[in-house]
């Protein structure tokens, strides 16, 4: 049985334990707001350029843009992986990467390579771990996303798939739904499928004037599209990150507390039955006596 000074350590261990997560349980919440604003603020402007794409694509049916015509010919996928560049949150980043995976798997039962494009420190050691090819990386993004930042490594895989180099692209990161629930999610981003533009409602049809013509502004558009895409999604997995870490930090400070309520009574359990020992000692020897 382990001696009253060897638990006297282990509760002060676990005390610092507990501040240090309490701390970051508390520098979590703080940054959680001001990341789901950022996320909410960035989606109406998603949605409309969504919509403006959607009434594009069907006021201009005589041209399409390469990123709406799929690439049969190519055997590459390729692949952008958003995750944290920091750990305890969770399961967060292992539920997206498990999700990565199986997709990987897929892929290569059906005789693809793959071309990933990791944001985030965890995905990129990840991806050098499984041997993944990594064509670029953006780490260290901060708290705050910036678009300058991941429109170089995204454009890699646009223009390849502008060449007719790849099959597909897919986004993957964690989707934000409450403070309590964040979701893996797998998007294909290229070609961009018909179901994902979603017109205005209603039934009447849309038509443009372009200047100077519709090739180059609907290029630009759908460009800028799909770097919105990119941008919610890192948006979505920072919030997801500092929502999931401020749920891991609570449990641990929780368990922390457990575990010290557990040690002080095995602590006060050996400390009677030292003092009952001592005390059976003493009146045998007076006994003795």
């Amino acid at each position: 049985m382990a001696t009253g000074k060897e638990i006297r350590g282990k509760i002060k261990s676990v005390e610092n334990t507990k501040k240090i997560t309490k701390a970051m349980e508390m520098v979590a919440a703080s940054k959680m707001r001001k990341a789901q604003d950022r996320m909410h603020a960035a989606r109406p402007y998603s949605d409309k350029i969504r919509n403006i794409a959607a009434n594009l694509s069907r006021a201009n049916p005589e041209y399409t843009h390469p990123f709406m015509v799929k690439q049969d010919g190519a055997k590459k996928v390729g692949f952008v992986i958003v995750t944290t560049d920091k750990g305890l949150c969770g399961g967060m980043n292992t539920n997206s990467l498990r999700l990565t995976t199986a997709k990987f798997r897929e892929l290569e039962a059906e005789g693809k390579t793959v071309e990933t494009v990791a944001i985030g420190n965890k995905g990129f050691g990840f991806l050098n771990r499984v041997g993944a090819k990594v064509v670029a990386h953006v780490t260290h993004l901060g708290d705050t996303p910036h678009l300058e930042k991941l429109i170089g490594p995204v454009k890699v895989l646009l223009d390849a798939y502008q060449e007719g180099k790849l099959d597909a692209v897919y986004l993957v990161y964690t989707k934000f739904i409450n403070t309590m629930k964040q979701e893996a999610t797998l998007q294909q981003l290229l070609p961009l499928a018909s179901d994902s533009l979603v017109a205005d409602e209603g039934t009447h049809s849309w038509d443009y004037i372009y200047e100077p013509d519709v090739q180059s502004v609907v290029d630009e558009l759908l460009v800028r599209y799909v770097e919105a895409l990119i941008y919610q999604a890192v948006a979505e997995n920072m919030a997801s990150e500092q929502s999931a870490r401020m749920v891991a930090m609570k449990a641990a400070s929780d368990n922390a507390g457990n575990v010290i309520g557990e040690l002080k009574l095995v602590y006060n359990k050996t400390r009677q039955a030292a003092i009952t020992k001592e005390l059976s000692e003493i009146v045998a020897g007076a006994a003795a006596v």
